[in-house]
């Protein structure tokens, strides 16, 4: 299991699992719990590499990131 502190947003700490590739059990401390469930839920079994695509350029009311795009960097740095 990975854990990721974030920076900037409403989450605290994001965890997951790689697997084959593929991101599984995806969790976010704190934030807009149903938002963020269900990110982890449509991103859930989906190669890392097109989760970091479809995620990494989110931003929040008017913030530089994003819980979603905090995902991504925390995928992109645990390749």
């Amino acid at each position: 299991m990975y854990t990721y502190k974030t920076n900037g947003v409403c989450s605290r700490e994001i965890t997951f699992d790689i697997v084959n590739g593929t991101v599984k059990n995806i969790s976010f401390d704190k934030g807009c719990e149903g938002n963020l469930k269900g990110i982890a839920v449509l991103a859930d079994g989906l190669p890392v590499a097109d989760v970091i695509k479809k995620l990494e350029n989110i931003t929040c009311e008017g913030k530089r990131t994003s819980c979603p795009a905090q995902l991504a960097i925390a995928l992109k740095e645990s390749l």
